[in-house]
């Protein structure tokens, strides 16, 4: 079997400027986020997201200057934040191009990408105001060919001319990065626990990149393979990354960190709070090795230890942090 493993560096270092791109995982579960701190570092620039339910891996990426257009749901960090600070200022000051969907709305355009298909048909955005605002103008559509050539598209079923539904662009990107619990050398991976979209953005995606918390024998993920339902020959590169997805939660392993979310959700607030946040976090420590001392090492880390049952910690405080 081929060896797929390389460095969290080596595999940032593989995304250019301008490139489309999908991370996994949903709010405060998964994210990638040690890949996405290796993208800041490395300083790129217009890259162009798409998502349904990002955190503040998009939100720091976006406050960071790396990004110029984004379709999506929303950004939130659940209960730290309904909306993601920067990213609201981003909007607010015209400084991003962005059109926005319903969250089944996304994950359906994920799914018609993964099937190979053009578009997606559904009924759920019928009596929205999503479907009846573009934030796209057609001149940005036009400029870019990655974009499709309108948000959607309303029509009578051909099976039943009274019944209408909506077709949905396929999403089609350059890469994306899932961060999983484990992965073999040669690429199966396992992730347990709830999935979200990863598995329709995973197939979607010229290049998948996977970090994960452990590399096991390709025997131990062998058995019951049925639960591996990414293809290992749809695996382009895999990553070792213990607390790959600190801040945010990995099932099994450990809970979300509340100090350090709200830390960042105080800092984004303020532009000179958040460039201090990244002086300290991302463009002050060389590696993820040296972030996760800088955000308190072995200590913090072992607060966030979850109950192999549960899945997560029952002792974490959630509130009253202070």
């Amino acid at each position: 079997m081929t060896n797929k493993l390389i460095s969290l560096a080596e595999a940032a270092a593989l995304v250019p400027d301008g490139a489309t791109i999908s991370f996994g995982g949903f709010t405060v579960q998964r994210h990638p986020m040690a890949f996405v701190y290796e993208l800041i570092r490395l300083r790129r620039r217009n890259l162009y997201l798409f998502g349904h339910s990002g955190g503040s891996d998009w939100d720091i990426l976006i406050g960071a200057g790396c990004v110029k257009r984004v379709e999506a749901a929303y950004v939130a960090d659940e209960a730290f934040g309904t909306i993601g600070p920067r990213w609201r200022q981003v909007i607010q000051r015209g400084d991003i191009e962005w059109e926005d969907y319903s969250n089944f709305a996304m994950v359906s355009r994920f799914t018609a990408g993964a099937m190979g298909l053009p578009f997606m048909p559904t009924r759920s955005l019928l009596g929205s105001d999503v479907l009846a605002k573009d934030s796209l103008s057609p001149e940005q559509r036009a400029a870019d060919p990655r974009t499709a050539s309108k948000k959607a598209h309303v029509m009578a079923s051909p099976f039943a001319p009274d019944d209408q539904v909506v077709l949905l662009p396929a999403i089609h990107t350059d890469f994306t990065v899932l961060h999983v619990q484990k992965a073999t050398p040669s690429g199966v991976i396992r992730i347990e626990g709830q999935t979200f979209a990863d598995f329709e953005q995973a197939l979607c995606a010229d290049v998948l990149i996977v970090t994960a918390e452990e590399i096991v024998p390709e025997e131990a993920l062998r058995l019951e393979a049925e639960r591996n339902r990414v293809p290992y020959f749809a695996v382009h590169h895999v990553c070792h990354v213990p607390f790959g997805a600190h801040p945010f939660a990995v099932y099994r392993y450990y809970d979300y960190d509340p100090w350090q979310l709200k830390r960042y959700h105080a800092a984004a607030a303020n532009d000179a709070a958040f460039e201090e946040y990244l002086d300290t976090f991302v463009y002050g420590v060389p590696d993820h090795a040296s972030y996760l001392m800088a955000i308190g090492g072995p200590a913090r880390l072992s607060a966030l230890q979850a109950d192999p049952i549960l899945g997560y910690s029952p002792t974490m405080p959630r509130r009253r942090l202070d």
